[in-house]
């Protein structure tokens, strides 16, 4: 046996000693349905099209999509390439640790954490407040957004207790009623030749169009609709032949993911015209409203039923990404607790092999996260949705920076893949790309979460804040272990 052959053996996890998930319960399509539903497809052009629109580059907002594509397609190059060395639930966490060393692997599993349970706990102050509105609406029952936001806790856990397939399932069924209609509208438009000043791919697509008004704050909201891309290699374990399913499952995303939102974005502002939409966008952003801007040019196109059916869809967006992020946040604990970071009973399985303690755990952490806005009586969209989606983008750009420079260093380092494009260039690229990703984040930072500085600021320092604690976690325990031996 070579060396390289050896070295591989020991970066893939050895399943035979440790507890493990559900071997072959997803294929491509399945693992993509995960995808899909953390990008919440309805929630991201309803929620960030609105705003890039007005307050971005206008017209040019379909271009900022295309280049946020770009960035997250060249890190998928060397992230797939690691992806066919290192299997495991903790992904990003594993990718880092087996290329930085332990400790940054510990300090990332902790940003990893912290970011898919405060993006989870956004999405239910955004589906609680949507959820009262449809219900006091249509049956006149009158309960506070939180309410909605607990029973769906429950709900969320019983499903993610069911096992991976379930899950699957249920998300299928919510992505692609959503996504189709998106895509329909889309598709129809384009093949009309759009709307009164046409198709305008000049006015959207060249380069003075993406660079006009403040570019930065269509991009980074472009990146922000690519949150979740990670779920590829999260059910790496429990795909069918996870180094060809991963690698396809990945690229599909990407492409599937840009492309819709490049292509829905073009079309909702063809639809009101190039000149026109900026000014319809803020309108609706103005009214409290800002889904009226994608809900009206769908309407006109399909009738008026639209104005009932988009709503519940967007919850129902919303559950999917809820659900999404439960499994991937409990199989990060389940993950930590299988290599000893965290207590061992975090990697107990039941029957159906779903983490069933880390799952308990995922929903006690959304429990603390959400019952204090909801104590103090804050805006559930204002305040719990905004603040923390804002923070988990920031917290996962981060991570997929970090995997970058993993990627270079671990196959520098190990010679497994001797291809510069797959384990350098791309890499690199893609990591310069990260940085102006973070750049424009914190830059427009306070816009992202729509608060105040000071609260921009505090929100900000807990991602370092975050990663140090998780650092001093590793290195405490390691000091322990050493002692006791």
């Amino acid at each position: 046996m070579d060396s390289q052959t050896a070295s591989a053996q020991r970066t893939v996890r050895d399943t035979s000693t440790a507890s493990t998930l559900k071997p072959n319960a997803l294929g491509v399509l399945g693992i993509l349905f995960f995808v899909l539903s953390a990008q919440a497809p309805l929630t991201g052009i309803a929620g960030a099209a609105p705003i890039s629109v007005a307050i971005g580059n206008g017209a040019g907002t379909p271009a900022a999509y295309v280049l946020a594509g770009a960035m997250v397609l060249l890190f998928s190059v060397g992230f797939v390439a690691m992806g066919r060395h290192v299997v495991d639930a903790g992904a990003f966490y594993t990718y880092i640790g087996t290329g930085l060393g332990r400790t940054a692997g510990a300090g990332s599993a902790s940003v990893a954490l912290f970011a898919y349970c405060a993006i989870q706990a956004a999405m239910y102050g955004l589906y609680g407040s949507i959820v009262a509105g449809l219900v006091d609406s249509h049956l006149g029952l009158d309960l506070p957004w939180w309410a909605w936001a607990l029973v769906t806790m429950a709900v969320v856990q019983a499903l993610g207790a069911t096992g991976i397939e379930m899950g699957a399932r249920v998300l299928a069924v919510f992505v692609t009623a959503e996504f189709s209609i998106l895509l329909v509208f889309g598709l129809v438009t384009l093949f009309k030749g759009g709307g009164p000043e046409g198709l305008g791919v000049v006015d959207s697509f060249s380069p003075s169009a993406a660079l006009q008004g403040a570019p930065g704050v269509a991009v980074m909201f472009a990146v922000a609709s690519m949150f979740g891309f990670e779920a590829t290699a999260i059910y790496g374990e429990e795909a069918r032949n996870p180094r060809r399913t991963v690698p396809r499952a990945t690229y599909l995303a990407v492409v599937v993911v840009t492309g819709f939102f490049a292509l829905t974005s073009w079309m909702l502002i063809s639809a009101y015209g190039a000149s026109h939409a900026p000014a319809a966008a803020g309108r609706a952003l103005a009214s409290g409203d800002s889904a009226g801007f994608v809900f009206a040019p769908i309407a006109a196109q399909f009738g008026g039923w639209v104005n009932e059916v988009l709503p519940v869809l967007l919850a129902t967006s919303l559950f999917a990404g809820i659900l999404t992020f439960h499994n991937s946040a409990n199989r990060y604990l389940f993950s930590l607790g299988r290599d000893g970071r965290l207590p061992k009973g975090l990697c107990r399985l039941n029957a159906r092999h779903s983490p069933w303690v880390a799952g308990w755990v995922q929903t006690v952490i959304a429990l603390a996260l959400v019952v204090p806005f909801a104590l103090a009586g804050k805006d559930p969209v204002l305040t719990l949705f905004s603040w923390f989606s804002g923070l988990a983008v920031l917290a996962m750009m981060l991570l997929y920076l970090l995997t970058s420079v993993s990627v270079i260093v671990f196959f520098r380092r190990e010679r497994l893949d001797t291809r510069r494009w797959n384990t350098l260039i791309a890499p690199a690229l893609g990591a310069v790309g990260l940085v102006g990703a973070i750049w424009l984040i914190l830059a427009n930072f306070t816009t992202l979460i729509g608060g105040e500085t000071s609260t921009a600021v505090w929100l900000t320092l807990s991602v370092p804040a975050v990663l140090l604690l998780g650092v001093v976690n590793e290195r405490v325990r390691r000091r322990g272990r050493t002692t006791g031996q």
